[in-house]
């Protein structure tokens, strides 16, 4: 199965495609171990919430079928067709969303029957997903067996799926870094140890936060920022047993701390020069095992760690920082790539003040900027580092007391929408977070100031 091509008739025939956003089973067993119920649902709400997003990072394909946990605003749907041209996609969207996205669908014989008629008389299918889950896997083993030649091309083999979740953990690049130190010395992390359970993490974390003025506390797993505690100088007792104490009282306020593996490791002093601080490089390791570089950047993190997007140019770090980052990223992907896994992947540092980038995380998925990439190639050819400056933001609050429709929203930031003869403006990717009054964008621009004032007027705009 090299290639999603087929003959019906005598005629060569290419497969639909099937794209299915199931952000949640990514980090499902984390989402599931929450304590705070209401919180739980916020989590698989957000997710899905965010799943029109998804309909940017193919923005340059046709034949498209996106299975989707919620519908498409026809006001969205438009103003996607009207930037891209492309008008060859449905959405189909199961009638229960659990959250288990896939599980949803093997549940829904309509949207089965469906993704079957999509196969036409070739009877061949090819299928992407936001991450590659075990339910992903199931559901295309049950397409299968019912007689469907079904191409994962952005996804490991279910014998190699276990990279996925490995190497997406906060133990599993911290111990790839410790095999790797020879190989790639540029592989480097924070100062840390993985513990297993809450006493102890609360008294190791105790003992570096008073030693270092500070620390950083995660979970195996977690998900835009849920499941990191950054303790700064001055916000614990600096007497052991009370900060122990504190820190172990947080630690309880969750079941997932007391399911999995903790990580304890020191808190960085940023240097905000270079990426802002947290540089980021995204990869994709195609069915031939060739590691594909996309992009670098930088990413858009808040003080309690939560990343809120990219900022992506050839000036947002210097030539010498971002061949560290591609040669460091080009490293872990060969590991990947030799364990089996196939598809999308980034690698997270943080710029320290010493001079040391520091690797935090890979995720082994798509990824919060994996649209943005799409989109600037899309609109500026592969060279788009060098022709435009980008920023993005998946999760801008709307003002205090501002409400609006997907329309008023196109009418109220009409001078400063993306335009295709100057190559300027403001893209909107999401309608459906305006029911939590926010909004998702990508800003592209000719230089860095002109990104920083299109965004500020867009501001300006959003309070008026």
């Amino acid at each position: 199965m090299d290639t999603p091509q087929g003959t019906v008739n005598g005629i060569k025939a290419l497969t639909n495609t099937i794209y299915i956003s199931n952000t949640s089973e990514d980090v499902w067993s984390f989402i599931a171990a929450m304590s705070d119920k209401e919180q739980q649902a916020y989590e698989i709400a957000e997710n899905a919430d965010l799943s029109d997003r998804d309909l940017f990072s193919f923005c340059g394909d046709d034949n498209m079928i996106f299975v989707l946990p919620r519908p498409i605003d026809t006001a969205f749907f438009d103003y996607y067709t009207s930037l891209f041209g492309k008008k060859n996609f449905r959405v189909l969207v199961p009638k229960t969303h659990t959250g288990n996205i896939c599980g949803d669908i093997l549940e829904s014989p309509e949207i089965i029957e469906q993704i079957i008629k999509a196969a036409n008389g070739s009877k061949r299918l090819t299928m992407k997903s936001y991450t590659t889950s075990q339910p992903f896997l199931s559901l295309v083993k049950t397409l299968r067996k019912k007689g469907l030649i079904v191409f994962t091309p952005d996804a490991p083999e279910e014998e190699d799926a276990w990279t996925v979740n490995f190497y997406g953990s906060k133990s599993g690049i911290r111990q790839l870094a410790q095999q790797g130190k020879a190989a790639e010395p540029d592989l480097v992390m924070p100062d840390g140890i993985v513990v297993s359970g809450i006493i102890d993490a609360a008294s190791i974390a105790a003992k570096k936060y008073i030693r270092e003025h500070g620390v950083v506390i995660k979970t195996n797993k977690g998900h835009s920022g849920a499941g990191v505690l950054i303790l700064r100088s001055g916000e614990l007792s600096y007497e052991y047993d009370v900060c122990e104490q504190q820190i172990l009282e947080m630690l309880k306020k969750d079941k997932y701390w007391s399911i999995f593996p903790i990580v304890v490791e020191s808190l960085v002093s940023v240097s905000p020069t270079i990426g802002g601080g947290y540089p980021n490089v995204e990869y994709q390791i195609l069915k031939n095992g060739h590691v594909e570089f996309l992009y670098y950047g930088g990413m858009r993190v808040t003080s309690e760690g939560e990343f809120r997007g990219m900022e992506i140019n050839n000036e947002v770090i210097s030539d010498q920082i971002a061949a560290r980052l591609i040669d460091t990223g080009f490293y872990i992907g060969e590991q990947y790539r030799a364990n089996g896994y196939h598809g999308f992947f980034d690698v997270d540092f943080v710029a320290a003040k010493n001079g040391q980038l520091y690797v935090t995380e890979s995720n082994v998925r798509r990824t919060g900027g994996t649209h943005v990439y799409a989109v600037a190639e899309e609109l500026f050819g592969k060279d788009f580092l060098y022709l435009t400056h980008i920023v993005s933001n998946n999760l801008y609050n709307l003002p205090e007391g501002k409400k609006f429709t997907f329309g008023q929203l196109l009418t109220a930031l009409a001078p400063v929408l993306f335009n295709k003869k100057t190559q300027e403006g403001l893209i909107l990717t999401s309608e459906n977070l305006l029911s939590y009054n926010r909004i998702g964008y990508i800003i592209f621009a000719k230089t860095q100031k002109r990104v920083n004032d299109i965004e500020l007027q867009m501001e300006s705009l959003l309070r008026a």
